[in-house]
């Protein structure tokens, strides 16, 4: 197989045609993207489920609004931890990702990242797809690929969070943060 340009880091946002109910409108960090496959989580679909009700002790770390997200459609009944750590040092417990963006063992204890998280998200579930996969479907023109900012993992606003990406897009992707949600009624 031909090596893979790497996309960790980034974010997939689901093009108006995507037909997949589990990707419609959905906005996508990539944590992992190589020729073994990709993974990521879905940064905007929160669920009514409230991080302290499954994760006690990291409840009181997470941002509003401080409920788990569902990450994808893969492994629904476990949880990733992502956040956001400022600085070139990361504390023990933390795996940096992307620029200041890692993964939390939620296994450590929360004193351990307490004084140094920026944000943390709870995802149950992610978004995974297999050797070539998503590379089929970049170019079937499923997705857009933009660049992710820290504040994205954290977006106070989830429900808006594909508009807002797309609108924030120095080209012609930024028209698209106008898609209406049902083109037919139009």
């Amino acid at each position: 197989m031909t090596e893979v340009s790497s996309l960790t880091g980034r974010l997939l946002v689901a093009t108006p045609a995507l037909a997949d109910p589990n990707f419609d409108r959905a906005v996508v960090l990539l944590l992992d993207h190589d020729d073994e496959g990709s993974l990521g989580v879905v940064l905007n679909r929160p669920t009514p489920v409230i991080v302290g009700d499954i994760l006690e002790s990291w409840a009181a770390l997470t941002g509003e609004p401080g409920v788990v997200f569902q990450g994808g459609p893969v492994s629904l009944d476990s949880a990733l931890g992502v956040a956001v750590i400022p600085g070139d040092e990361g504390p023990l417990g933390w795996r940096r990702v992307y620029g200041a963006i890692g993964l939390v063992d939620l296994e450590a204890p929360p004193e351990l990242l307490g004084a140094v998280l920026g944000s943390l998200r709870i995802f149950a579930g992610y978004a995974g797809w297999g050797p070539g996969q998503l590379e089929d479907e970049l170019s079937e023109g499923a997705w857009y690929v933009v660049e992710s900012e820290p504040g994205d993992v954290s977006s106070p606003r989830p429900e808006s969070l594909w508009r807002a990406v797309l609108r924030r897009q120095r080209n012609e992707l930024a028209m698209f943060a106008t898609y209406p949600d049902d083109p037919s009624l139009n």
